[in-house]
């Protein structure tokens, strides 16, 4: 074993002997990428004060982080594919480095938007990298597992973030909360040149770059669209964005529809699982991001929570994830995923019901059930939907997998923070409108002084603006201190209450997602039909066959059925030394001395029925051969644009059988590969030295019986 692991995923033949190892380096990178978001929830009233940002600004600074995120995710992951999936992990944590690095060393407002928006774009190439990597690292019996702690990776990210910032924040600036990220960063890169094997798709075709770009428009519009007209009003610049991202997803459906390599294939999503669990993570992150995003707030404002201590109170969030993880690793493979992820998103919804019943008075007891609820539902349904997902996928199209996966994943996020956070700013700032009117410092002519007039806005914005409002006010005059007190005690009401109403807001668009989930992902007999361990659904390409018919595909087919039909103790065609030995024994009849053991002369013909017997590896790199010369014939053949013929469908359903067929006889024989074949006869002692022929015979041909029957079908289990 080398110390760099340069072989590539597609060159093994058999599961890579550091898979595990490979999977912290890919659960490191993923927890960068979530943290970059999370750390900013402590991180963002410190940045405010110190650069003066004001409402836009801040917005800007979280979007562009999520705007390039959520965009370049499903383009990337087919760049991966096409090139390298390690190789754009390696780039993308570089990149993100480099970004982290320019934002910890920025003191201007647009510096530190433009250093997020470069983690942004560094995130869109690692994000689908970490799980396309993943599922083509690991064999089908352990990828479930394997997704599972990937999953449970992102709800310990939720709280490590907040909590890392916060203990940075104790004794540092905002700057620092940029660097978290640099060393785990550079120890992932190390990781991935020692740990992750090499792997991109094999003959994966051209890239579609104008679906690519696309997508790109579509989604970064709407994106764009739904933040800005959500917390500036629908003006003309969201609706405009609108406008365009709407017409974008048209044309990128109909593209894609017409495309003979589709950077998506929007025919995919009539498949009910993989739809279903698409659906399912959207909704689920539209509602989780959006309230922790207000808890995280009634924490550190509401009751008063430092940085590290809001970071230390959500850490039962992570741990009821690694705990929901669990039980949906043992209880999907029984029950099939639509009842582990129905079951999931209904205790979400129960824990954002919770809070409906939230007064000012509220305590962390009071939210410590929803924390754990709300992770014990992530751990339950975001494995089964991400593994889902993935299975839907075939082997050359795993970044497209993980880029739609990641993008549901981050455009619910972005939607979740965006909707309910403009839910939530709208029903605040109602609840504190007539409080202030009484606000201090108004001028003999009615208009607000300049310092008032900016402290009556920060108040109206949010919660955090009108707690640091009633700061500054106490430090600056003594006399207003009472004024300050009532401030922050109304601000602190009328934000109990903007969280009652986005809550019911959230439960709503929860229970509706619930229930359009349930009736779309199949129950587990139907799942099972279409998981990830048979053969995903490809719809037929019309063909006809060419003037000049390539051969390959067929004589792959003769060869397979030719390793497959003949029983491995009938693979003995061409005569040896060692056969034509064994027949001069068998011809000259021989007296043994009672005294020297001697094996029987059926051993030298078992071991050369099993030396000739094709193997394991043998046989799945007849498997790849196949899969490959049957997807250049459907290529070629696509290029005529003729009518499919019966005969035609009939060879292209025959070809699907028997590659379902042999890869089904590949993995029963990877799970034998292990055990030894037929066993050695054990050394018996020769008759007695005076035997009649006849005596001699018999013996002879009863051991032989014996031999045939041990190195038969039944006992070797030919491929």
């Amino acid at each position: 074993m080398t110390l760099l692991a340069m072989t590539p995923v597609q060159d093994m033949h058999k599961p890579y002997s550091r898979r595990w190892s490979a999977l912290v380096v890919l659960c490191l990178s993923l927890l960068i990428v979530v943290m970059a978001n999370t750390s900013l929830l402590v991180a963002a009233p410190s940045m405010t004060l110190d650069l003066s940002l004001t409402s836009s600004d801040l917005q800007w600074v979280i979007d562009g982080y999520t705007v390039p995120y959520a965009s370049l995710m499903l383009l990337c992951g087919v760049i991966g594919d096409r090139y390298s999936r390690r190789g754009a992990l390696i780039l993308g944590l570089i990149i993100f480095v480099a970004g982290s690095i320019a934002g910890a060393l920025t003191d201007a407002t647009l510096g530190v938007i433009l250093a997020r928006i470069v983690m942004g774009v560094a995130a869109a190439i690692v994000m689908p990298a970490t799980l396309s990597l993943l599922v083509a690292t690991f064999p089908k019996r352990e990828r479930a597992t394997a997704v599972t702690v990937w999953a449970a990776t992102s709800g310990l990210a939720i709280a490590a973030g907040p909590l890392l910032a916060g203990w940075l924040l104790e004794s540092f600036t905002w700057h620092s909360t940029f660097l978290i990220n640099v060393p785990i960063a550079l120890a992932a890169v190390v990781g991935a040149v020692v740990l992750v094997p090499p792997s991109r798709a094999v003959d994966p075709g051209a890239i579609d770059w104008v679906g690519g770009l696309l997508s790109v428009l579509a989604v970064s519009t709407v994106v764009y669209a739904i933040i800005e007209g959500m917390h500036f009003g629908w003006t003309v610049g969201p609706l405009y964005f609108a406008l365009v991202g709407l017409l974008s997803i048209v044309g990128f459906v109909g593209w894609e529809m017409r495309h003979p390599n589709p950077l998506l294939d929007v025919r995919m999503f009539s498949s009910r699982i993989l739809s279903g669990a698409t659906l399912a993570v959207l909704v689920f992150f539209l509602v989780t991001f959006g309230a922790i995003y207000f808890v995280a707030q009634y924490l550190q404002f509401a009751l008063g929570y430092g940085p590290v201590s809001t970071g230390v109170h959500l850490l039962p969030l992570a741990g009821a994830v690694f705990v929901g993880s669990g039980i949906t690793m043992w209880l999907t493979p029984k029950l099939g995923p639509r009842i582990t992820v129905t079951a999931g998103m209904v205790v979400g919804t129960l824990s954002v019901v919770s809070l409906i019943g939230i007064d000012p008075t509220a305590t962390y007891s009071d939210f410590l059930p929803v924390l754990t609820l709300l992770g014990l539902a992530i751990g339950l349904s975001v494995s089964p939907c991400t593994d889902a997902i993935m299975g839907e996928f075939p082997d050359s199209k795993l970044g497209v997998g993980g880029g739609l996966n990641d993008t549901a994943l981050e455009l619910g996020g972005s939607l979740g923070i965006a909707v309910l956070g403009s839910v939530l700013a709208a029903s605040y700032r109602q609840g504190i409108e007539g409080f202030l009117q009484t606000f201090p410092g108004k001028q003999p002519n009615g208009q607000y002084t300049g310092q008032a007039a900016e402290g009556l806005a920060a108040s109206q914005d949010s919660l955090a603006g009108a707690v640091i409002v009633s700061d500054i006010i106490r430090a600056q005059n003594a006399f207003l201190s009472g004024f300050a007190d009532n401030l922050q005690a109304n601000a602190v009401a009328a934000f109990g209450d903007a969280v009652t109403h986005t809550s019911l807001v959230a439960a709503v668009v929860f229970g509706v997602g619930t229930v359009i989930v349930a009736l779309l992902i199949p129950s587990r007999s139907a799942a099972l039909a279409t998981s990830s361990e048979r053969i995903p659904f490809e719809p037929i390409v019309p063909f006809v066959v060419p003037p000049a018919k390539d051969g390959a595909a067929d004589r792959e087919v003769a060869e397979l059925e030719q390793l497959l039909e003949r029983p491995s103790a009938e693979k003995i065609e061409k005569p040896s030394a060692r056969h034509a030995l064994r027949a001069a024994e068998e011809d000259t009849p021989k007296v043994v001395p009672r005294t020297v053991p001697t094996r029987t002369v059926a051993e030298p013909a078992l071991v050369d029925a099993e030396l000739e017997r094709p193997s394991i590896y043998q046989l799945a790199s007849k498997v790849y051969e196949l899969d490959a010369s049957v997807a250049r014939q459907a290529r070629v053949d696509a290029k005529s644009g003729e009518r499919v013929t019966i005969h035609q469908l009939a060879l292209s359903n025959l070809a699907r059988t028997r590659r379902v067929e042999a890869e089904e006889a590949l993995d029963a024989a990877l799970e034998l590969s292990d055990l030894p074949v037929a066993p050695a006869p054990e050394p018996v002692q020769p008759a007695a030295p005076l035997q009649t022929f006849y005596q001699r015979a018999s013996k002879q041909h009863a051991n032989c019986t014996e031999f045939k029957e041990r190195s038969s079908s039944m006992w070797a289990m030919p491929l």
